[in-house]
This record gives structure tokens, sequence and C-alpha cells, in this order.
């Protein structure tokens, strides 16, 4: 059993343990919150984005960008810090991200919007994420 906050748990149990009622159903359970309902929306400070279940560094605040759909955009991640997976749920054909280290869900990722200069668009639940700001 995991038995301190640098432990990963190892079971869908330890992990409700350590997420509360609404993390768990998004970062577990590949839920989403409602949009414009995050606390990242419209975040502007500057920091690093970690995962919310493990605390791995994933965005640099430095990609959040703008998107107007609701949900907190980057158009990068910290290389080799998240993972895609083909998602077919909901009658569609997405792809889901993950992190690379919990393989907690983060939200998914679009391709060809020409959004950014780099044309992706993670959109993620702020619920899987947490802001570490930048100290002045």
């Amino acid at each position: 059993m995991a038995t301190n906050e640098s432990t990963l748990p190892t079971t869908e149990e330890e992990w409700r343990v350590r997420l509360s009622p609404d993390e768990f159903r998004v970062l577990r359970q590949a839920g989403t919150e409602a949009p414009w309902s995050g606390e990242y929306v419209s975040t502007k400070t500057e920091g690093m984005y970690d995962c919310r279940a493990c605390g791995a560094a994933l965005y640099p605040s430095s990609d959040k960008f703008d998107s107007n759909c609701g949900w907190p955009s980057f158009d990068d991640a910290i290389p080799g810090a998240i993972k895609e997976i083909d998602d077919y749920s909901h009658g569609m054909v997405r792809t889901e991200i993950r992190c690379a280290n919990c393989d907690s869900h983060l939200g998914h990722v679009f391709r060809g919007e020409h959004l950014t200069a780099k044309n992706t668009r993670h959109c993620v639940n702020s619920l899987s994420i947490k802001l570490d700001p930048k100290q002045s």
C-alpha cells in the first residue's frame, strides 16, 4: 500500500484514498469536468503544471494558451511526460493523453486546428493538473 505522498498507489482503492471523489473520477476513470468550471481555464500565472495525482511535471506555463474551448489548453508538453492512447469512446475517435508516470487521465490532444504555430492543443482537465507557481 502507498504509505506516503512519494509512493504511487498500486490499486484503485489506494488512489481513492489519495484523491478527492472528483479527482478520482477524472484522473482514474477518464472523466471530464464541465467546460469553464476548472480553476486553470483562465490562469495566467507562470510556473509548471504538474500531474495532480503523482506530481510529475507535465506542462510549462509558457505552453499554455487561450483556446476558448472551456478547458486549459497547452500546445506542447515536456518530452516524455505524457503518453497518447487511441480513444474510441462516445462514438468518435480521439487521442487521450495520460501521465506517463502514473497513467492518470489528463484529457485529449487535438491536431490540425491551427490555433498555435505548433498546431496542437492538449485539452486538459484542471482536476488533472496542479500549478506550481514560479517563486518571485
